[in-house]
């Protein structure tokens, strides 16, 4: 999905500028500080316009909730519907992924969210799919110990990659699912992504993903 850059972006980002932090050493320092309270966090990695971080943690007001996403657009897509609700328990990180591999800090998240991730289908580009043991590695480093991943895709090919790479990592399954829509499984927050693919009839892949405690 591309994004066309918005009209007065600058002028409006500005004005989203109290919940987008594009400096990642602000989180480093304390993330509770930035929320200002101790509740817990999770975290959505490429958050788009913003549907599935609104639903969330609308419902989760308990919940403190950092949004990754690198497209500014759609970043500010999502700010400004933020914004719009008067939510205060969401955060949104600007940049590409790579830079939390520079995230340091002793609050851990519950929850790291991967919705839709570029599949990258080329097999020579596996190393770049978020669920590849490279990322395993950083998201470990980000969630509690059994902490999990939410994961959900629209590709057959990078979700049974994803499975053998959970495995492989030794991480623990479960709400496996290959067509999420007609599971039953409850509680499925839709992003923009799922809708426009289960509007064109393709099956949602789902999976929960938990690291195991290492001594």
């Amino acid at each position: 999905m591309r994004f066309r850059r918005k009209k007065h972006l600058d002028e409006r980002l500005e004005a989203c500028s109290d919940i987008i932090i594009y400096d990642i050493e602000k989180f480093n320092s304390n993330i509770k500080s930035v929320f200002e309270n101790n509740n817990p966090v999770c975290m959505e990695i490429g958050c788009g316009k913003g549907r599935f971080i609104l639903e969330t943690a609308t419902k989760n007001p308990d919940t403190n909730y950092i949004a990754v996403e690198k497209n500014l657009n759609a970043l500010l897509s999502a700010a400004e519907k933020i914004k719009a609700a008067g939510l205060s328990n969401v955060i949104f990180l600007a940049g590409d992924v790579n830079m939390l591999r520079n995230f340091e800090t002793t609050t851990k998240c519950e929850i790291i969210y991967i919705n839709f991730c570029d599949p990258w289908h080329k097999n020579a580009y596996r190393k770049r799919r978020l669920t590849h043991r490279n990322h395993l590695i950083l998201w470990e480093k980000l969630l509690k110990p059994n902490g999990e991943i939410h994961f959900k895709t629209d590709n057959r090919m990078l979700f049974e990659f994803s499975l053998n790479s959970f495995s492989e990592y030794d991480m623990k399954l479960k709400n496996i699912t290959l067509d999420l829509h007609n599971s039953g499984f409850e509680g499925n927050v839709v992003t923009e992504y799922e809708q426009i693919f289960s509007e064109k009839g393709q099956p949602i892949y789902r999976c929960e993903a938990s690291f195991r405690f290492r001594e």
